[in-house]
């Protein structure tokens, strides 16, 4: 195969590449680094805007795969229509659930064990002790059980929670026990003390955390969203945390970035982390290694992994 591999990571910093596609490095910038038309496997920009990711797919006429570095597609989505049938969308699984994993636990015992609270006492020279909830013997429910999900409960199990409970979309059972099918939160929700949520954004999941959900929530428990920011309806947290009734840990907000002026900032009990589940050091190794694997196959022409969805295939 010797059409066009766009990649946003300069090809001679990746090891193993295979031989036969021409590479070309483009991560979002103004000028293309060759004709779309002749790119048959795109790696879409990490972490840019989707107006920037889904530029070039118009003038992609014999694209075959587009790859993400995310586990999330929502930010390509919007240019699929602009695609020919066949081409296939993949994620990057596995490449994000040890970062996205670690932020979890971090940010769940940062608002646990009032770590914000200790960095401001410190820049005020200020001796702040007292009892704070810890995270043994809680009840952590996970929503949006995929890789992530299963990432965030390898890392929950050493602290000694009382129970996780796992949902998904789809009811199925795991070597750790039931996943549960999502019409089941409203009854799993008052039972947990942090709730967790991982899943994609879909129409589904859009908005999902909102006010009857949030209303369903025990008083005092934690909400901690590494998913994508509109999962939660914003206004509708806003006044649940100014209560005081929840408390909430974000990476990711809606709208994102948040202006200066944004309540979010200012709410009680909200610690914000700015989307950093992903970009870590653990990243790039992890997203060569993909980029080497998936290339591989797609030149000996074996399946490829992670297929998300293939353009103007039947859904029904």
């Amino acid at each position: 195969m010797t059409a066009d591999v766009w990649l946003p990571i300069p090809p001679d910093e990746i090891d193993g590449l295979p031989e036969g596609p021409d590479y070309r490095f483009w991560n979002g910038g103004e000028d293309f680094p060759a004709d779309p038309a002749d790119c048959a496997f795109y790696v879409v920009p990490y972490m840019k805007p989707s107006p920037l990711c889904v530029r070039p797919l118009g003038r992609m006429s014999n694209v075959r795969v587009v790859q993400t570095l995310s586990a999330g597609i929502d930010h390509v989505e919007p240019g699929l229509g602009r695609l020919p049938a066949g081409v296939r969308l993949c994620n990057a699984r596995g490449v994000h659930e040890a970062s996205t994993g670690e932020l979890t636990l971090a940010l769940i015992l940062a608002s646990l064990r009032g770590i914000p609270d200790f960095v401001r006492a410190q820049d005020r020279g200020e001796w702040l002790g007292g009892f704070r909830p810890a995270l043994a013997d809680k009840n952590v429910l996970i929503v949006g059980y995929g890789s992530i999900g299963e990432a965030i409960e390898d890392r929950l199990v050493p602290f000694e929670v009382a129970r996780v409970a796992r949902v998904a979309r789809s009811e199925r059972t795991t070597a750790r026990g039931p996943v549960h099918p999502l019409t089941e939160l409203p009854v799993l929700l008052p039972e947990a003390d942090v709730v967790i949520l991982s899943t994609p954004l879909s129409e589904t999941t859009r908005g999902l955390a909102g006010a009857d959900f949030l209303s369903r929530m025990k008083d005092g428990a934690l909400l901690v969203n590494v998913a994508r920011g509109p999962v939660v309806d914003t206004k509708a947290l806003l006044a649940e945390l100014e209560t005081g009734r929840i408390t909430a840990a974000l990476d990711v907000t809606d709208p994102e970035p948040l202006a200066r002026e944004h309540p979010l900032w200012r709410a009680p009990g909200v610690l914000i982390s700015p989307h950093v589940g992903g970009p870590t050091s653990a990243f790039l190794p992890r997203a060569k290694r993909l980029l080497v694997d998936q290339l591989n196959r797609y030149v000996n022409r074996e399946p490829l992994r992670n297929v998300i969805l293939t353009t103007g295939a039947s859904t029904g």
